[in-house]
C-alpha cells in the first residue's frame, strides 16, 4: 500500500488530449518506463522540471495531472 495519498490522472488527461503515453514519452523526451511508474502512482517523486515539460506538451496545470484522493 502507498504511504500517500496523491492520486495520478495522466490516464485522463492523455485520453482527452488524444495522446498516447509513447506519443507523450517522446515528446517530453521521458522513458516509456519512468512515465508508466508515474502514470501507475508507483512514482516516489517528480521532478518539476518533468511536471513543466509534461503539462507544457498536455496544455494543462500541475492540479489538471495530481489529484490529492483522502480515500486511499
Amino acid at each position: 500500500m502507498s504511504d500517500h495519498h496523491i492520486r495520478i490522472t495522466l490516464d485522463d488527461m492523455l485520453e482527452r488530449r488524444g495522446m498516447t503515453l509513447t506519443e507523450l514519452s517522446a515528446a517530453v523526451d521521458i522513458s516509456l518506463v519512468n512515465l508508466s511508474i508515474l502514470k501507475t502512482g508507483k512514482a516516489k517523486a517528480i521532478r518539476f522540471s518533468t511536471l513543466t515539460r509534461i503539462c507544457e506538451v498536455l496544455d494543462c496545470q500541475p492540479g489538471d495531472l495530481l489529484a490529492y484522493d483522502d480515500n486511499r
